[in-house]
């Protein structure tokens, strides 16, 4: 191979073309990017920028001479339009770019309510763009509204709160984070939102906005409308794979690649957000959607493309998340959607507080707040293989070093 096009500028697409040069790539590297901006760490979007902690430069990865040093052609603010896996090109700003080798990294989208006209102070946090322009509007005493109790929904109602601002969380589903925790603990979070200010209501379905050019009030199903100066829309993702439409290549709630992350053509791979992929420890096909197995995609996908199908490694792993919110480090791993929550350190109303997942003698996820080094210890078990009992043996002891 000569030639290697990375699409999508991300994580994973950076640490694609960091791996390239790292094992020796000598040939032709183009980072395709939607965005106007270098390659920046996202989580800090929905914390540290809202709050005003860092500014936007702080987030960049790599400053823009590292790229003109390691010969990669930085093409920013193009969107990649179409791609022609058998003449090997794909279609960027009206033009064709060839390649002999090709990473998709196109990530995914916030997803957005379709409730009629569009008002302004309505929005979704994806870019730092969406951020500093959510950041203009938090000030004290805004009345802010953030659908979604998700991760994003959660760490935006946090900053928001530490900023001054009224705020209210709304969630669809019985409890908040039901997602990442399962509905078990859910209220753990619930007594966290209310410990800092935050009004949550669970089982809110939005189905309007008013205000005349400005958002005014959030309508509920229950004829409930709740006034706000600001609304935040965080009810998940959607993966950008619409270039991808007519390529041949298989698209299901992502790009579908094998356990390998190829997609097919052999010398097409993919990485990030935007893969759904047999992730042999999950136990069927899913999208990843968490920053560090973006980051590992992105450089495995990067080795298998450069050895070659023949060669190519599965690429299987453990979830994990984490977050920050009101000055809590919140981690969870693994699969919390099977088998019973057992807690191991404290309990859901205390700080620190770990569980673990048991389903039947297996360990299947953890679950901390502010307990890291119990965590990083259950989570090492977990990747081993360990039964419950013997994974579980002594972790509570570790209380007192966190």
């Amino acid at each position: 191979m000569r030639n290697i096009v990375v699409v999508g500028a991300s994580v994973a697409g950076l640490r694609a073309v960091e791996t390239l040069r790292r094992e020796g790539f000598e040939g032709d590297i183009t980072l395709v990017s939607g965005e106007p901006h270098a390659p920046y760490d996202r989580p800090p979007l929905s914390k540290q920028i809202l709050t005003s902690e860092i500014g936007p430069a702080e987030l960049q990865y790599r400053e823009i001479d590292w790229f003109a040093q390691q010969e990669v052609t930085l093409r920013l603010g193009e969107h990649a339009e179409q791609l022609d896996v058998r003449a090997k090109r794909l279609r960027i700003g009206g033009q064709w770019l060839r390649y002999d080798g090709l990473i998709v990294a196109t990530g995914a989208r916030a997803r957005k309510l379709h409730t009629g006209r569009a008002l302004k102070g309505i929005h979704t946090l994806r870019t730092i763009d969406d951020a500093l322009a959510i950041r203009e509007s938090i000030l004290p005493g805004t009345r802010v509204v953030i659908i979604g109790a998700g991760f994003v929904g959660s760490e935006v109602a946090s900053s928001a709160a530490s900023s001054g601002a009224q705020v209210t969380l709304l969630e669809v589903a019985e409890t908040a984070m039901s997602r990442a925790v399962g509905a078990q603990l859910g209220h753990v979070f619930a007594r966290l939102h209310e410990e800092f200010g935050v009004n949550l209501v669970c089982k809110a379905r939005v189905t309007g906005f008013g205000g005349n050019d400005r958002v005014q009030f959030v309508r509920l199903a229950d004829g409930w409308e709740l006034p706000a100066d600001l609304v935040v829309v965080g009810i998940g993702v959607e993966p950008n794979t619409e270039w991808l439409s007519d390529s041949g290549l298989t698209l299901d709630d992502g790009l579908l690649c094998d356990d390998t992350l190829n997609a097919g053509p052999e010398t097409v791979y993919a990485a990030g957000d935007v893969v759904a992929w047999p992730n042999a420890w999950w136990g069927g096909v899913m999208r990843g959607e968490q920053w560090l197995v973006a980051a590992d995609q992105g450089m495995h996908a990067a080795q298998n493309l450069l050895l070659g199908r023949a060669r190519a490694r599965p690429f299987s792993t453990i979830p994990y998340f984490w977050t920050d919110q009101y000055g809590c480090r919140i981690q969870v791993a693994g699969r919390t959607d099977l088998g019973e929550a057992v807690s191991l350190i404290g309990d859901p109303s205390q700080r620190p507080f770990l569980c673990a997942y048991r389903h039947g003698n297996e360990i299947t996820g953890v679950f901390a707040i502010d307990a890291p080094r119990a965590f990083a210890t259950l989570r090492s078990r977990m990747q081993q293989h360990r039964g419950f009992a013997t994974a579980t043996e002594g972790v509570s002891a570790l209380a007192d070093a966190d």
